[in-house]
């Protein structure tokens, strides 16, 4: 169900972000990440795994802001983890860089809820690199770094 729910919302989103790109704003490719972005963080925000599995590839790798390296299936344990609680989870100042078959998406985050108890408010920034694999969008590498704790 929640499956579901995330993928009607990319659509949608994809479909507003389109608007904005025959306006002349951005191109479909770069509405499509931006949006792919977003259900990025609706994800988290719902502990939705699979459709994180989605949106990365196989041999993902993520940079957290501390320092740890994560492949892919270590990165999707990170997520079902009951012990973080995200309450809120946006992106703002995306930009997206094309390239053939490829794209990296910048921009910076706020993060709040709490980790192990403890109550956190990230704000940072992220790095993530997309590549277009069987005409379908997936991440393969993700980096933050933290710009305020």
């Amino acid at each position: 169900m929640k499956l579901a729910i995330f993928f009607l919302l990319v659509v949608a989103m994809s479909s507003q972000l389109g608007a904005q790109a025959r306006s002349g704003k951005t191109g479909p490719d770069e509405s499509k990440l931006i949006a792919l972005e977003n259900a990025w963080n609706l994800a988290q925000l719902e502990h939705d795994s699979k459709a994180l599995d989605e949106l990365v590839g196989e041999r993902f790798v993520y940079t957290d802001y501390d320092g740890t390296v994560m492949n892919k299936a270590q990165f999707l344990a990170d997520i079902r983890n009951p012990s973080y609680r995200a309450s809120l989870m946006i992106n703002e100042n995306m930009r997206v860089f094309l390239y053939t078959d490829a794209a990296v998406v910048i921009g910076t985050y706020h993060a709040k809820g709490t980790a192990d108890g403890k109550a956190f408010d990230h704000t940072g920034r992220f790095t993530d690199t997309w590549i277009l694999h069987e005409n379908q969008w997936q991440c393969v590498a993700s980096h933050t770094n933290l710009l305020r704790k």
